[in-house]
């Protein structure tokens, strides 16, 4: 016998596009079954029709013969010998009407009544177990869309946990009922097999049993065939037997199962992650904007292909490119107050898609995989060993520190500029580039700590450092506040997002920011933070000063002669980074690498600080600093254009000039 095409029991309750293609198959096969049968039993049932009416006309052909006795002829003499050959013929009519009569009676029994119940039983069966199925399916979406609505208050756990469990009760019954709906379709194929075969048996048994007496040939001619195919029906049968047995035994021990199985996020405190995925595959809420403030969520099976992410509507055959995952960043966000959301943002810092999983499991695995996706893993040799490492790596190198502590409140920026990592050039100062790359541990030491909260609170800012002052409900920062900031020759203003710092090794190369923001950023997707302050950076000839946009105080200071390297994002536009040169009570110095996102080009900021150090060194010379001020172009009312370009609003559009332009 070929082998049997089969629907695998295991993937039931993943309920996967594949497994419903494969099921649409079985489904189609079963329709055709179903109108071939039909018609079968049509034909049969002429067959049996006809020899019923045999019978029937064979019974009336012997009544008319032996009535013909009972005919009052005019002309009636002689007929005795008709009389008597008709009552003969009666008799062979007789005998030949008992053996239409049994004929048909074995007709009905072994060729329509096999086929009848096949149709009523088994086919009838397969179709109530698909409407069902359907039914639970339905039910299945209906409380999944429920549990996804749940907000995210402590308040509403009552209702959580009843939600829960309407979630397992409904996908318990979706699996229960689409593991009967799939043992019926299995055992479909072996029953429709027998179904054709078993009332051709009995039809042509029935037919040698009729022409046994005069047709000896005949029924030996076909006792050998019908002898092969009725051994053939029983060892189908006897395969049939064996393999409902084993789908028994395997329903059993699959619905056996934890119920943890069918309740999502089952283990909320501590789920076993795992955060070396390459690739992942799942049904995720994917966020769609309907209008200008009205958004819905459709429930779709994601999976990864290489550097894509995959979508495949139920019931498609192929799934279709979403969003390409090579160099974009992801993060968990806040999002309607839906719980596990993540957002996938494209490498030029344009917002992405919003998706939501079921589970803080399956939402930390998912921001995993495009994690490790990004990063081009899958095309190493061995991907799942490299995935391994880096994130080994990473877990020992983030330990989230959310406040500054006691660090910065003794620091105090040099005022000296290393002559050996920075290099004068026709009298421009740059960094100095590097030979090599040099790798990761040369740069930041494994496990050092990253800082992903820069400063106090603007309230706390004021209590220690201005005593009961009252603070200007208009925002207005007093006459002392930035005392410099009269003097400066510079003045530029960027609005920022900072993004965390980290101690570092060295000073004497750009690849120290890139790591780092490497590390800051990784750190964020794995232990989820994606909380950032906004502030407004100013970059003046004397230093670089972080101010509140809502209170004006300022919350971080650093002299720009304690900054010795500062670069922009090769990719990211928007990253930006710079090395402060901090000293230590001890006498030595130590290192700190800060990162930003702008709303603006990070160029722009690296251009402000590079020229605020350029008027630093030519303050020296007056000549050199009148032909550096020449050098800038100047406005109607006499201030310098330092950037051609408006930095942006926190949508991306281009905002008000603030700062931009310097006053002489």
């Amino acid at each position: 016998m070929p082998a049997v095409d089969k629907l695998l029991l295991e993937e039931a309750l993943q309920d996967s596009p594949q497994t419903r293609s494969l099921l649409s198959v079985f489904e189609e096969d079963a329709g055709t079954l179903t109108d071939y049968t039909n018609q079968l039993l049509q034909a049969m049932q002429r067959v049996y029709g006809a020899q019923n009416e045999m019978c029937l006309a064979t019974q009336q052909l012997s009544k008319q013969l032996l009535g013909y006795e009972k005919q009052n002829f005019a002309l009636g003499k002689g007929d005795e010998e008709v009389i008597s050959t008709l009552h003969y013929f009666s008799k062979v009519v007789d005998e030949l009407n008992v053996l239409h009569t049994e004929l048909a009676k074995q007709l009905a029994d072994t060729m329509v009544l096999p086929i009848i119940q096949f149709r009523e039983k088994d086919l009838t069966e397969v179709s109530t177990l698909k409407d069902l199925f359907g039914l639970a399916s339905n039910e299945h979406d209906l409380s999944m869309a429920k549990y996804s609505r749940l907000p995210k208050k402590k308040e509403n756990e009552k209702v959580k946990t009843e939600v829960g469990k309407e979630v397992a009760a409904a996908r318990r019954k979706q699996h229960l009922s689409s593991l009967q709906y799939y043992c019926a379709l299995n055992a479909l194929q072996y029953r429709k097999q027998m179904a054709m075969m078993e009332p051709m048996i009995g039809f042509a048994h029935g037919q040698i049993n009729f022409f046994k007496k005069g047709a000896e040939m005949f029924s030996k001619r076909m006792d050998s065939f019908l002898s092969s195919v009725a051994d053939m029906v029983q060892s189908i049968q006897v395969e049939l037997e064996a393999e409902a047995e084993k789908m028994r035994v395997s329903q059993q021990e699959l619905l056996s199962v934890d119920e943890s199985v069918y309740t999502p996020d089952s283990d909320v405190a501590e789920p076993q992650i795992n955060r070396n995925l390459i690739q992942k595959a799942g049904y995720l809420n994917l966020r769609n904007k309907t209008g200008l403030v009205t958004t819905t969520w459709e429930r779709l099976y994601f999976f990864t292909q290489g550097g894509n992410l995959m979508c495949q509507p139920r019931g498609a055959v192929a799934g279709g490119l979403i969003q390409d995952l090579d160099n974009c960043s992801v993060m968990a966000v806040d999002c309607e107050d839906r719980r596990y959301c993540f957002q996938i943002t494209t490498p030029n810092g344009k917002s992405g898609i919003i998706l939501q999983a079921e589970s803080r499991k399956e939402n930390e695995e998912w921001i995993c995989a495009i994690n490790n996706i990004s990063r081009q893993i899958y095309l190493t040799d061995n991907p799942e060993a490299v995935a391994i490492k880096l994130n080994q790596t990473a877990l020992q190198a983030v330990t989230p520190i959310t406040s500054f502590g006691k660090k910065q409140e003794s620091s105090c920026p040099s005022q000296n500029l290393k002559n050996s990592e920075m290099e004068n050039e026709n009298d421009k100062i740059v960094p100095k580039a590097t030979a090599s790359i040099p790798e990761a541990e040369e740069l930041i030491a494994p496990g050092t700590p990253i800082q992903f909260d820069i400063v106090l609170p603007a309230t706390e800012f004021l209590d220690q450092n201005r005593g009961s002052r009252r603070t200007n409900p208009f925002g207005e920062t007093e006459d002392e506040s930035f005392p410099e900031a009269e003097d400066s020759l510079l003045q530029q203003m960027f609005i920022v997002r900072f993004l965390g710092s980290m101690a570092v090794k060295t000073d004497s190369t750009t690849e120290v920011i890139y790591e780092a923001m490497r590390q800051v950023l990784a750190a964020r997707a794995i232990h989820n933070i994606f909380r950032m302050t906004e502030s407004h950076l100013m970059v003046t000839s004397q230093s670089l000063r972080l101010i509140d946009p809502q209170t004006q105080v300022s919350r971080a200071n650093f002299e720009l002669t304690s900054v010795t390297q500062f670069a922009a994002h090769q990719e990211n536009k928007r990253l930006v980074g710079f090395v402060i040169r901090v000293p230590e009570s001890t006498g030595e110095e130590s290192l700190s690498t800060y990162i930003f996102e702008s709303n603006s080009e990070g160029e722009k900021i690296c251009y402000a600080i590079n020229l605020g150090k350029e008027i630093i060194e030519v303050q020296k010379d007056p000549e050199a600093l009148a032909q550096l001020m020449l050098s800038i172009p100047l406005t109607n009312d006499g201030k310098y254009v330092l950037l051609n370009d408006q930095p942006d609003d926190n949508d991306g559009n281009p905002s008000e000039h603030r700062g931009a332009e310097s006053e002489a």
